[in-house]
């Protein structure tokens, strides 16, 4: 028994001395420290506009998508649950904030009423080919990092669901199931998992792409002492004028010299109520970050994750113990964290030419606005009306062959609760 133990321990990098032993690295318990949340007005703006960019983002691709790139709103409604926009704003109403990117007009229904119908102005069409193109330029790229966010799994196993709530921040196509992982059959399957949904399978692992990004700088950012013993400490930033009593700086420089567990490794041996398992949940929602474009994503988007990632209850909880690391930002009706260390200000520190397209996407959304609001934009039904009708047949085509199509994962909707959790955690 002690043989196996001596070995686990090891092979996981706990035995470094005799002071710093598997056994006794286990009796650090939890430590309750609760640390004060102060608002960064800085990392605010690299959240604030967020969530209009994204919502508006998809609409452009479902109305590209769509065989006579113009739909009717019924049709977008259906996808509003993706949008993640507030509740009491139709649908409609935020189309409408942007005429530049959205044109609007008219097609009849059954009884001759009028129906609204968008499709995309000239400027959001060159957006989206060059959105397009960028995906195609990097697409290996963004297949290593669906592949990690698989391998960061205890099954290498996510359903679609779960991975749709990450594929704006993943930067992942908009119809990545279909346009980009059937590209890479080598790489990944569907299957149906137990609960009658459908999962994406990772079917091989990758020894070069199990290396967090806290190792890939270790020899940068960590001291030679440390490197050598595995206890590799987070980067960490406060806000200003953020004050830390002494007995939570002793407790967290203690924190970081315990040993560090790769999210890539099996954690199962951590005891779940000790510091150095926490370190372990740091670890993985640190490189879940790093995966990300902009090193951000909305709490709720990970509530889905604890048993995909082997991770304790109330897990979420580590982003307010640990405001050094991670930052909460409460713009836009919900939480999003924020790595800190990937900002210097506002600005990343990494730009992908992603976020670099998105940037340009989001300069525009609010040239419309502002345009919008100095009356630029004249509204004339009588116009559109005449243009709806020329589009009306070829939109009831579309929809017919949609609602014949007998694709092979009819029975995954994308639309559905993604945002409920799961297993029931707080978050």
């Amino acid at each position: 028994m002690f043989r196996w133990l001596f070995g686990t321990a090891r092979n996981y990098g706990f035995l470094h001395d005799c002071q710093k032993g598997y056994i006794y690295q286990q009796r650090f318990s939890l430590v309750n420290i609760k640390l004060k949340w102060v608002k960064d007005r800085t990392l605010d703006a690299t959240v604030s506009g967020q969530r209009d960019l994204k919502a508006a983002g998809i609409l452009v691709s479902i109305i590209y998508s769509s065989s006579g790139c113009c739909l009717p709103i019924y049709h977008l409604s259906r996808h509003r649950g993706q949008l993640g926009l507030p509740d009491d704003l139709k649908l409609s109403t935020f189309i409408r904030r942007y005429p530049n990117i959205f044109i609007q007009s008219y097609i009849s229904d059954s009884g001759g009423t009028p129906v609204p119908c968008f499709s995309l102005s000239p400027e959001a069409l060159k957006f989206h080919h060059e959105e397009l193109n960028i995906l195609q330029q990097n697409q290996m790229e963004l297949r290593d990092r669906l592949c990690k966010l698989l391998m960061l799994t205890r099954d290498m196993i996510l359903p679609l669901q779960t991975i749709d709530q990450l594929k704006w921040d993943l930067g992942l196509p908009y119809d990545y199931q279909h346009s980009f992982v059937l590209n890479h059959p080598e790489k990944f399957s569907f299957l149906r998992l137990p609960d009658d949904r459908i999962g994406l399978k990772l079917l091989s692992w990758d020894d070069k792409l199990a290396v967090s990004e806290l190792q890939k700088n270790a020899s940068l950012q960590q001291k030679e002492e440390d490197i050598k013993n595995g206890s590799l400490a987070f980067p960490i930033r406060f806000t200003r004028g953020f004050g830390l009593k002494r007995k939570c700086m002793e407790w967290l420089k203690e924190w970081q010299k315990l040993p560090y567990t790769s999210p890539y490794t099996n954690a199962s041996h951590l005891d779940p109520c000790t510091d150095v398992s926490e370190k372990r949940v740091v670890g993985v929602f640190h490189e879940l970050l790093h995966l990300t474009l902009q090193k951000q994503t909305e709490r709720k988007n990970v509530s889905n994750l604890r048993k995909a990632l082997a991770l304790p209850q109330k897990f979420t909880k580590a982003f307010e113990r640990h405001p050094g690391i991670f930052y909460i930002s409460m713009k836009n009706d919900t939480q999003t964290v924020v790595l800190r260390e990937a900002y210097n200000g506002h600005e990343l520190v990494q730009n992908h030419p992603l976020v670099k397209i998105r940037e340009e996407f989001a300069s525009l959304l609010k040239k419309g606005l502002l345009d919008r609001s100095r009356g630029v934009y004249k509204k004339n039904k009588g116009a559109n009306l005449v243009e709806g009708l020329r589009k009306e047949v070829g939109i009831a085509d579309q929809l017919s062959s949609e609602n014949e199509s007998d694709f092979t994962f009819s029975e995954y909707n994308s639309n559905g609760s993604l945002y409920r959790t799961l297993d029931g955690d707080e978050y």
